[in-house]
């Protein structure tokens, strides 16, 4: 279930999604809009209902004026640009992009003259989705978290935490690409804090068993999960092994209705950090 906040930050998106369809509506009776997605439906089921609802205080009504074709990678990235060719074959009016950099890279790929509209992008011009932030330019728009900028922050944070943590494990989805960029941070954070940040890699659920089974033989006192839609998706899962093995974590997951055993969450500069021990609950 989506809190609040998301909810309204997604009826943004798709009201932004629905500028470009003006222009096409004088046309014609009808605009199709494509949606493209590196989650599954079944996860997104939220994600889908605030963004209709945006699309409709804009004017536009799925089965009036308004046609969705949605496109589901499911988890596999390397779906994605036959997806967005999909859509762009369609000749849609906008191609929304959900779940993150790589369905937003995808549909830029996809076309250069097709308004693209992302959602939930960390630094979209490292990721070279746009040249600036202010002047986007081209046919690609979207909001951005900047979440890259705090990975350093959450390891000091969790670093407060725990302070007597020799080692913070970091959990990174290699198929991810914004990757590169959390990894290039990782030393740079470690170096500042004095401590040692080893990069834990898991794109399946058996890496993050192995990933979550590595951190007591590198000693880890806590372990960051950075934004990443593969992650988001398996947080019941993350939430279960941070209690399973006593570690505490920080992350931007939607954790806020989760508990797994004896984990609390609490909201940190728009991060959570789940302590997992030996502690009675506690609701931040």
């Amino acid at each position: 279930m989506l809190d609040r906040g998301r909810r309204e930050f997604l009826g943004i998106i798709g009201a932004a999604a629905a500028w470009p369809l003006a222009v096409r509506a004088q046309q014609q009776a009808t605009s199709m809009i494509g949606f493209v997605s590196s989650r599954a439906p079944g996860e997104s089921a939220g994600v889908v209902a605030a963004f209709r609802r945006g699309l409709g205080e804009a004017g536009f009504v799925e089965g009036q004026n308004l046609a969705i074709a949605f496109r589901w990678a499911e988890g596999r990235y390397d779906r994605l640009p036959a997806l967005a060719a999909e859509l762009v074959n369609l000749r849609v009016a906008v191609l929304f992009a959900a779940g993150g950099p790589p369905s937003a890279l995808a549909a830029k790929e996809a076309t250069s003259t097709i308004p693209v509209v992302f959602s939930a992008v960390s630094d979209p011009v490292r990721l070279g989705l746009v040249p600036s932030l202010n002047r986007p330019g081209g046919n690609v728009t979207g909001m951005s978290f900047l979440n890259s900028e705090l990975v350093a922050k959450s390891a000091q944070l969790l670093k407060e935490t725990v302070p007597a943590a020799a080692a913070i494990g970091f959990l990174v989805n290699p198929s991810g690409p914004s990757a590169e960029i959390y990894v290039k941070e990782a030393p740079a954070a470690a170096r500042a804090l004095g401590i040692q940040i080893p990069v834990l890699n898991a794109s399946t659920e058996h890496h993050l068993d192995e990933a979550f089974a590595s951190l007591g033989k590198l000693d880890a006192g806590g372990l960051v999960v950075p934004a990443e839609p593969f992650f988001d998706s398996q947080r019941e899962r993350i939430v279960s092994l941070a209690a399973q093995h006593a570690v505490p974590m920080i992350s931007n997951l939607q954790l806020r209705r989760l508990r797994a055993g004896r984990t609390a969450g609490r909201y940190f500069f728009g991060m959570t950090v789940g302590m997992a021990g030996n502690g009675g609950n506690r609701d931040g």
